[in-house]
């Protein structure tokens, strides 16, 4: 798990979806996730299945944001949740030993160590920049990603309005990938956009 870690905006155009996800993919995204919190069931069923297809065709894994019945549905490659989501010990039981389990973990280090030891596959840190989809306080150090990288030994992720520059000083910190949405499918050339993440590993 290392580079572009690709995090799919609310957008009800399946079409428009995947295409932007495919010139990610063709850019040399290392990992796709799709997260659409406005969807329907049947929608996201519909999504998720078209992305998934995608993945595979470009042999990337697809990780699904929060619902853990889907990705068992569609045999997806994993499952990422939120601190406040299922914990992650039962999410992992849940989809089994070799699924992909991504956990957010805000700026807490000590829940990225419990979460470590519940099994997640890697954690996420996050905001450190103010984010155009997502509304947090941006308050997690750039520090913390030197600290997890000293104490940890899963894949250490950064979130939260990433851009290609604002991400190089996490990166340079040890960061093992970095997730992007706005940057990367609100931009007039997305695969140039996601060039440039990738250019940073």
């Amino acid at each position: 798990m290392r580079g572009l870690y690709l995090v799919t905006p609310n957008w009800d155009d399946t079409d428009r979806l995947l295409a932007v996800t495919e010139q990610a993919l063709r850019a040399g995204a290392a990992l796709i996730q799709y997260r659409h919190k406005d969807a329907g069931p049947e929608l996201r069923r519909e999504q998720a299945s078209a992305l998934l297809a995608l993945c595979r065709r470009n042999g990337r894994p697809l990780v699904i944001n929060d619902h853990v019945a889907l990705c068992t549905e569609l045999d997806a490659d994993g499952i990422h949740v939120g601190g406040l989501d299922a914990p992650v010990a039962a999410v992992r039981g849940l989809v089994g030993p070799d699924k992909i389990v991504g956990a957010s973990c805000y700026g807490d280090l000590e829940l990225a160590r419990r979460a470590q030891g519940a099994g997640a596959s890697y954690v996420a840190f996050g905001g450190f920049y103010p984010s155009l989809v997502k509304k947090y306080a941006v308050t997690t150090p750039p520090d913390i990603v030197l600290q997890a990288k000293a104490s940890l030994c899963v894949p250490v992720v950064v979130i939260g309005g990433m851009t290609a520059a604002n991400a190089r000083p996490l990166v340079s910190r040890g960061a093992d990938m970095v997730a992007a949405i706005s940057s990367v499918v609100q931009a007039p050339d997305p695969y140039s956009a996601a060039r440039e993440f990738v250019a940073l590993f």
